[in-house]
């Protein structure tokens, strides 16, 4: 019980401008998954509105979730204290609005943290991520968008799972060397183009993002829990070092949000939510966000109720709210804002013209009169309607308002029902690896070749010096052969000592006949000369 009368609704203050006979003022649990909105300046109680909306809930057994940015918020997990200074305001408060049920109580709580200093890490891959919230995340114009999908498509076609930072940037660079192929199939990839894309991811990682990315992913039923006396566990997000990397921590709340849809069931309206989400700073979230992602938030806010999930965003300005955005936003508490700027005037008017009207009160004057502590409030009624706007003072936290000393984080850290399951992180096989085994693979097989085409090409020198060897001796062998022809045609050493014979015996039987024929026909020829 939050108040000690029902559970069906969650005590929110007296209205009346904090008089005791003022009406009182319910947050309907069945209509508490419509939304709403915690709106104010800074220092107006923004902060104590939504520490004290959040026990409210814990304590009817209906989990919490709440980024923790200023890092006062972890003290839920002590009670208050009524020697601490700076409760003293909440004793007078809850005397002052007729509070008797208040008491000091602590809360159960998980704590969470993306860099796992402070709480348990949050993880989840970069295939759940999905390329419109990443592209969100890094900055991308519509063509880097386009090409980062690319990537995407590719690595579901072939198997590739995407965990981490390292396996994005190893499928970048897959892209990057297929640039062509890609083009040819998906359309233009350009080298430039993924070069940008992997120049942002260097960006996200330096900020932190590579602690984001990775296994063990969060399962979203760890948020969901009840401690054994049946309160809601408040689960509280370190984010005051977060709060450094704006647009990691508003993409990271959006994706969570965008989880809890995907995964939880459809359950219509039930009794009460099955959890609530706070989104401090809300306005992170809609900063410089393209159309297609101011879509998706919107789509993602009206159709999560279904899921049973209520979603609370607490802004400073009410205008940095969408207008399609606050439409569902029927649960409205709105804390002081000052009218010194045209925009702040602005704003006054429009936070004045979202109230169903009360004739006893001037919103747009007295919105900017409200004390801190008190808000302008209206809750969906238990038919849906919103109530009448009113002047409220809202009831003070039970548990400390304040940061916890590391010690006392120590403790509740080591009592987590979730203790030991995320606190280690796991490197199974994906994308980078699978695609560093298939560089190695083709480097090998381009080694390979490179060997084989030597070899083929020493193979193909050493076949033609043996082709010229053979040629070679081919001819020595064709000149022997006709060498041998040659000495075979010459005539034997008795034909020649014939032949010489004959030929010494021709000879001299020659020079008898002339001698003896010769000299006769010399004399004859000479006779008849001198004669």
């Amino acid at each position: 019980m939050s108040d000690g009368k029902t559970t069906s609704e969650i005590y929110i203050g007296l209205g009346g401008g904090g008089a005791a006979d003022g009406p009182r003022q319910s947050l309907v649990l069945k209509r508490a998954n419509r939304h709403g909105l915690i709106a104010g300046a800074t220092g107006t109680g923004k902060t104590v509105t939504l520490q004290g909306l959040a026990e409210g809930f814990s304590a009817v057994g209906v989990p919490v979730f709440v980024a923790d940015v200023k890092g006062d918020l972890a003290g839920m997990a002590m009670a208050g204290s009524p020697t601490a200074k700076v409760h003293e305001p909440f004793s007078k408060r809850a005397a002052e609005i007729g509070d008797t049920t208040w008491t000091y109580r602590d809360n159960p709580v998980i704590f969470w943290d993306l860099f796992g200093e402070q709480g348990h890490p949050i993880r989840t891959t970069i295939s759940e991520m999905g390329p419109l919230l990443l592209a969100r995340l890094m900055g991308l114009n519509e063509v880097q968008e386009g090409v980062l999908a690319i990537a995407f498509r590719v690595a579901d076609e072939q198997n590739l799972l995407l965990l981490d930072l390292g396996d994005l940037q190893a499928m970048l660079v897959w892209c990057a060397e297929n640039a062509d192929e890609l083009t040819t199939k998906y359309g233009n990839v350009s080298k430039a183009t993924v070069g940008t894309i992997q120049r942002q991811l260097l960006t996200l990682e330096s900020q932190g993002g590579d602690h984001f990315f990775g296994e063990p992913a969060l399962d979203i039923h760890d948020m969901i829990r009840t401690d054994e006396s049946g309160r809601g566990y408040v689960n509280i997000l370190a984010a005051d070092k977060l709060m450094a990397s704006p647009k990691l921590y508003a993409t990271f709340l959006l994706w969570l949000l965008s989880e809890m849809f995907e995964t939880l069931p459809e359950i219509g309206d039930p009794d009460k939510p099955k959890l609530v989400f706070f989104f401090d700073e809300a306005h992170l979230l809609f900063d410089d966000a393209p159309p297609a992602l101011t879509e998706k938030i919107e789509q993602v806010v009206r159709l999560i109720r279904s899921k049973g999930v209520g979603v609370y965003f607490v802004t400073q300005n009410p205008i940095d709210i969408p207008e399609d955005v606050a439409g569902q936003l029927g649960n409205r508490v709105q804390h002081a804002l000052r009218a010194f700027t045209p925009r702040d005037q602005k704003a006054v008017k429009a936070a004045a013209d979202t109230f169903r009207p009360n004739p006893e009160i001037d919103v747009a004057r007295e919105i900017t009169e409200l004390k801190v502590g008190e808000a302008l409030v209206s809750l969906l009624m238990p038919d849906g309607a919103p109530s009448p706007v009113e002047r409220t003072l809202i009831k003070p936290p039970c548990s400390r308002a304040g940061p916890l000393e590391a010690k006392e984080r120590a403790i509740i850290r080591s009592i987590s029902p979730v203790e030991g399951k995320y606190d280690t992180a796991v490197d199974r096989e994906s994308a980078e690896e699978l695609l560093a085994a298939k560089a190695e693979q083709a480097q090998a097989a381009a080694i390979e070749a490179k060997a084989q085409v030597e070899a083929d090409k020493q193979a193909a020198i050493a076949a033609k010096e043996e082709a010229k060897r053979k040629a070679a001796e081919e001819r020595e062998r064709l000149r022997l052969e006709k060498a041998a022809a040659r000495e075979a045609a010459k005539p034997s050493f008795t034909d020649r000592m014939v032949q010489s014979a004959a030929r010494s015996a021709a000879t001299s039987l020659g020079r008898q006949v002339a001698g003896k024929f010769g000299g006769q026909l010399m004399r004859g020829i000479l006779g008849s000369l001198f004669k």
